[in-house]
């Protein structure tokens, strides 16, 4: 009595036990969220730095150089982890993550961090004019310089090896185009609420919500106009609070934050040129739809009439995720990434 302490039954220390059990697993998750999200800050001011220290060419990619899977192995001894023994029966362990428009190699940094630690290989790549690329986005002005950076990562992987290409959003043109030209080197191409056109058609075709290509150019205030007024566009970039509505509806803050500082505009031109696409090339190349089913900026009725149009061989939903399920929903896009990667 009167000295500040009280007693507490079985039922009722038990149930203080499991709360603190349960916080501090959510707190083990936020911090676990912090650490991701502070790598990748810590990634982005690298990124810049490194874009104003050197004006030639700057590495596009993130994930899978050597001193990385070295850290990779140190870190899995480190904390006595093995690599899942099913990923030893993938056939094709490397990843080539291609952003969309205005994103870069940086979008995808959730996804490197979950890919690896399964013992896969991704490489995350900055496509001309995107994330740190130093090209001027005024000066890409076809699909195939828009997709050059991966194009050339292509040519240079050796002859007995290839990859699982996964394109978002506009991405998916660049990964058509990749089909077409170097199906060879393609394992698989998965489109993550992506532009998966058929052959003459457009990827702008795809975004019915922006209305015409001819009025869009006519009438967007999102327009640039890098060669002067009366030029032809050659760029957009929407509003910041129209991104957020259209890209980032399901998004944690945080990454829409990040988001925020680090989109670019995105060329016009690759988007309005129609993509030559034939049977014997891209029409033999093993592909695969991821769709987003709370996507604002391709909705899924749309996505749903691009898997009609243009079968592929498989198709997965993501339900609750926006227009970007690297940041909303990472964890069922992981899951899915490493199931096609086990189909054979």
């Amino acid at each position: 009595m009167g000295n500040g302490f009280t007693c507490m039954t079985k039922k009722e220390s038990k149930d203080v036990g499991s709360r603190n059990k349960r916080l501090g697993r959510s707190q083990r998750k936020l911090v676990a969220e912090e650490d991701l999200h502070l790598q990748a800050l810590s990634m982005a001011l690298q990124q810049h730095q490194l874009s104003q220290r050197f004006e030639g060419s700057t590495s596009r990619r993130i994930g899978s150089t050597s001193s990385r899977r070295r850290n990779l192995s140190e870190s899995f001894s480190a904390n006595n982890k093995k690599v899942p023994e099913f990923v030893e029966n993938i056939k094709t362990k490397k990843f080539v993550l291609i952003h969309g428009e205005g994103f870069g190699a940086w979008c995808w940094y959730k996804t490197v961090a979950l890919l690896e630690e399964v013992g896969l290989l991704p490489v995350a790549l900055d496509l001309a004019g995107s994330g740190i690329d130093l090209t001027d986005p005024n000066s890409v002005t076809t699909l195939a310089d828009y997709s050059k950076p991966l194009i050339d990562y292509l040519e240079n992987i050796p002859e007995d090896e290839k990859v699982v290409l996964v394109g978002h959003s506009i991405g998916g043109a660049c990964i058509s185009y990749a089909l077409e030209h170097y199906s060879e080197k393609i394992s698989k191409a998965v489109f993550l609420s992506a532009t998966m056109v058929t052959d003459g058609q457009r990827p702008f075709d795809v975004f019915h919500e922006l209305g015409s290509a001819e009025r869009f150019i006519q009438e967007s205030k999102f327009l640039i106009h890098g060669n002067g007024k009366e030029e032809p566009p050659t760029g957009f970039m929407f509003e910041k609070e129209m991104m957020k509505g259209l890209y980032f509806n399901q998004s944690p803050p945080k990454d829409v934050a990040l988001a925020m500082v680090s989109m670019r505009p995105s060329p016009l031109g690759p988007i309005m040129e129609k993509l030559s696409l034939s049977p014997d090339k891209y029409g033999t190349g093993r592909r695969f739809y991821i769709q987003t089913l709370d996507d604002h900026a391709l909705s899924p009725d749309v996505q749903e009439k691009l898997v009609r149009e243009n079968p592929p061989e498989g198709v997965f939903k993501i339900k609750g995720s926006d227009h970007c399920p690297f940041f909303s929903k990472p964890q069922s896009l992981h899951k899915i990434l490493v199931d096609i990667a086990q189909i054979s």
